[in-house]
Parts: structure tokens; C-alpha cells; sequence
């Protein structure tokens, strides 16, 4: 399989130049869409579908980056599939964190509090970004591999709170 980085023409490195992406991306799928092969023979039309899908996955994970660091992992060998051993401390900021979300849920105006907690999500996440441009800058895969957990788990979180936000409006 082709490699994501190189079907867009893009540096391998965890700060994707999204307009470049996206530029390349509908370049890209205007020169393989599948409505230009509906006259072509069977093998072409299932080649420029393979390729609409393969592009299309490429796209999805390079622009998200929680995806593309994952990816990144894995093309430099680090198997993403395990559990990492998180220390004690983020594992408390866990379950602080997921308490602190309950009780929000419990409170009856809770919409100040859910945007509140969200900002906080938010800006771990955006930190947890900066500092996995400079890991992967670096070569620095093992702390890549600990912040991208981290990163996991604060999507989900912020997920669950925009779920909640949703609720309460």
C-alpha cells in the first residue's frame, strides 16, 4: 500500500499542511472519480475505485491529527495495537476528570460547566498537539507513542462532553 504521505506530495511529519491536503486531495479525486469510468472495462473501473478508497483513507487520516499520528507511529515501526502503561498521575487526571464530567451531568445549569470543561479539554488537546509536533520532529517515538494515548483519550472525553452539551440544549 501506498504510502499517505507520498500520494499527497506532502514531507512525512505530523503538521499536515491541511490546504495543501485539501487542494491535492480534490485534485486527486476529480482524476480517479468513478463517474469517469463508467465506460471503461471492468478491471479499470475496479482499479479507480480501489484508488477513490485508498485516497479517501489517506485523506481521513493525515487531516485528523489523532489518525495521522497513529500512522506515523506505525510507519515508524511502533506497534499502536497494545495498551500503553500510562503512569498514576494522568490515570488519576482520568478519573478526575470523567467524575468531573458526571457531575456536570447531575447539576441542573449545567451549561456554563460543560463549556467550561470543554475549554479545558480543548486546550490539553492543543497542547498535547504542540508537543507531539516536536516528538515526531525529533524522532522522539516513545513519547510520541504515551501522547498520542494521552490525545486518544482527550478526544473521546471531549466527545462525551460535546454529546453532553448536546443533551443540555
Amino acid at each position: 500500500m501506498e504510502n499517505y504521505f507520498t500520494i499527497f506530495d506532502l514531507p512525512q511529519s505530523f503538521d499536515v499542511d491541511i490546504n495543501k491536503l485539501s487542494a491535492y486531495y480534490r485534485d486527486l479525486q476529480r482524476i480517479v472519480h468513478p463517474d469517469k469510468f463508467v465506460n471503461a472495462p471492468e478491471r479499470e473501473r475496479r482499479l479507480a475505485m480501489q484508488k477513490a478508497v485508498q485516497i479517501n483513507e489517506a485523506f481521513q487520516t493525515l487531516k485528523n491529527p489523532l489518525k495521522c499520528g497513529l500512522y506515523l507511529l506505525q510507519l515508524n515501526g511502533i506497534d499502536t495495537d497494545n495498551n500503553p502503561q500510562m503512569d498514576g498521575e494522568f490515570l488519576m487526571m482520568q478519573m478526575e476528570l470523567h467524575e468531573q464530567l458526571h457531575s456536570i451531568k447531575q447539576q441542573s445549569n449545567s451549561i456554563d460547566s460543560i463549556n467550561e470543561f470543554l475549554q479545558k479539554i480543548e486546550l490539553e488537546q492543543q497542547q498535547l498537539k504542540s508537543s507531539l509536533s516536536k516528538q515526531f520532529a525529533q524522532k522522539d517515538y516513545q513519547l510520541a507513542q504515551d501522547n498520542i494515548y494521552k490525545l486518544q483519550f482527550f478526544t473521546k472525553l471531549n466527545q462525551e462532553a460535546l454529546k453532553l452539551e448536546e443533551e443540555l440544549l
